[in-house]
Order: structure tokens, then sequence, then C-alpha cells
């Protein structure tokens, strides 16, 4: 909270070519981002990693480091980082993952986590993404604490199948996205009855320190027009978020075996309720839960529901069939 009453993001945006800077200074939301923290270079990473990682990338990081150690330093209990990256062009692979690393060099004991645009199957924009993003997971594997894989053809996916929307834009992608960026952490910023916490989320969810790679998911999703027909209950939130059309990434949690899951609630919900539904899902589903961790469920309750809507959930699985998405490229 700056002065006069005004929120200021603590965010710091980075690209190796001005053009994305402009846009976000000239869209709706950007008066609200402080002008020193829009860093970029002039010629971009044209795809490549190694431009990212090496040479643009390795310029430009030590200027990036200054902004995000005065942005530590302003903080008053600094829990971790959040990373949005892509893993498919040569600035959010290349230099994301060498961000990635200094970060975790000067803050060891702190979170990390990524949410990180893996390449799809179908929907490509460059010949190299393959190459990209295997070189950004050997980074992200060693460097990352939780690594939450979004996929562009699972987010067209869900526009097209459940929202009903024909032609979805690269705004509607993000809203999806940001729906789950804003559950995962919300429990930093509002009450609840049941915290949870990065750290928290971390030590129920990986159970091997390598294994740190989500499926991610949000209910309430739906056709906005049938919103006045459906009513929105702990059931109905919990059947959507395991369903398979819900996850973010474009792997079917039905080929694998979930090792752990993170369902947080928000809005005026029963923790009972919850600690039941969840009990349900898997009693019904035991086959698709790993025998050898019992109770590998965690819940979260916030008080506060996203705006405009009653109360919602948010979902984090870590299911071996993640392995799809790395198996594609």
């Amino acid at each position: 909270e700056a002065t006069n009453d005004r929120y200021v993001p603590r965010a710091v945006l980075v690209d190796l070519e001005p053009g994305t800077m402009d846009e976000i200074r000239q869209s709706r939301l950007g008066g609200i981002f402080r002008p020193d923290n829009f860093i970029h270079g002039q010629s971009g990473a044209g795809n490549v990693w190694a431009k990212g990682h090496y040479t643009e990338g390795a310029e430009l990081v030590d200027s990036v480091l200054d902004v995000v150690r005065k942005e530590a330093e302003n903080s008053d209990s600094l829990q971790g980082f959040q990373f949005t990256h892509s893993l498919g062009g040569g600035t959010g692979s290349g230099m994301g993952t060498l961000l990635l690393s200094k970060i975790r060099e000067e803050y060891p004991d702190r979170m990390m986590t990524t949410f990180s645009v893996v390449p799809s199957p179908k929907v490509s924009d460059t010949v190299v993404e393959p190459y990209n993003a295997t070189l950004s997971v050997h980074q992200l594997v060693e460097n990352s604490d939780m690594a939450f894989c979004i996929d562009n053809e699972a987010l067209y996916d869900i526009c097209f199948n459940t929202l009903k929307n024909p032609n979805p834009a690269y705004e509607d992608l993000n809203s999806l996205v940001s729906m789950v960026m804003s559950g995962v952490t919300t429990s930093l910023r509002f009450p609840g009855q049941l915290n949870a916490d990065l750290r928290k989320m971390a030590v129920n969810l990986v159970p091997f320190p390598r294994l740190h790679f989500f499926m991610v998911g949000f209910a309430p999703l739906g056709n906005p027009k049938s919103a006045a027909f459906r009513s929105t209950t702990v059931a109905e939130l919990t059947q959507q978020l395991f369903d398979a059309r819900n996850m973010m990434a474009a792997s079917d949690p039905r080929h694998g075996r979930y090792l752990a899951v993170a369902a947080i609630y928000r809005g005026k919900v029963s923790t009972n309720e919850v600690e039941e539904q969840m009990l349900n899902v898997q009693a019904k589903n035991s086959n698709y839960f790993v025998e050898w961790i019992p109770n590998n469920a965690k819940t979260a309750v916030c008080d506060i529901a996203p705006k405009g809507l009653s109360m919602s959930a948010t979902f984090i699985g870590n299911n071996t069939s993640i392995q799809e998405l790395f198996r594609r490229v």
C-alpha cells in the first residue's frame, strides 16, 4: 500500500524486448504497476534459449536482481517468489530459469513457485519449443519448489467446452490462470478457518523433491448464461475439481495416479462438509490414489470468496500422468 490509499502490486516485469512492456503500460491495469519495476532489453531473445540464459539475459539479470532485492526488503515476512513464464520461447525459458537459479542462490530458504506454460501438442508458435522446454525443465527440477504446469491447449479446451466461448482471446486464458494463482496464495492474504501457506502446500504435495510438477484446476467454471440455473455447493465444487476436463494441463489424470492433492476452498463453506467430500472422493476413487501415502488430500478453507462468486475452489494435484506433458516434448 503506497500513499493516498493506492495499492501497488509487488511485481517485477521482465522481458528482453520492449514491445510487451509497452502493451502492459497501455492496458487497463498498466497504471497500477510501479514504473521502476518494468525491466526490458532491446533486441529480444528470438526464441533462442541460449540467448535468454547466457548472452542477452545474462546482461540484464543484475538489474532485475536489484529490483527484486528492493521489493524483498520492503516485504514484511517474505514467503517466497512466484514466477510466471512460458517454456516455449527464449526469454521465459532461458532468462526465466537463469533468474530462478540466481534468486535461489540469494534466498535459499524461500519458496520458489513457478507457473510454467508448457508447450502444447496442437497450439504451437515456434519450431524450437521442444528444445527450449527440455533445457528449462532440467533447471526447474533443480531450482523450483513447486511448478504448476499450464498448457495453452487445455486452456483453449476449457474455454470452448466448459465456458462455451467460441473464440477465446489471451485475456480469457489469462483469467483462468489468474484465478488459480489467486487461489493458491489466498491464505496468505485473507483470514480463514484452515490456512495453508506455500510451505505447507509443498510439504503436503511433494513426496520426493524432484516430483514437484503439479496439475491445477479451478471451480466453478461453466457457461455464464446458465449460471442462474446452477447452485454452487461444496459437493458440486469437489466434483468439478476432480473432473479431467477441468485440468489446465493437457494430460489426463485418469491415466495416472495421484501422489497427493490439495483443495483450497473459498467462501462460506463448512470445514466439516469439505472434509466429508474429500473423504468421499478418496473412497470412491481409491484406485486413482497411491496406497503408500495414506490421507494424501490436503484441504484449506478461506472465508473470503473471489469477486462475483459465492464460493470457489482451487485444485492442485501431483499426478503421475503429468509425465505425458514431458513425453510429448
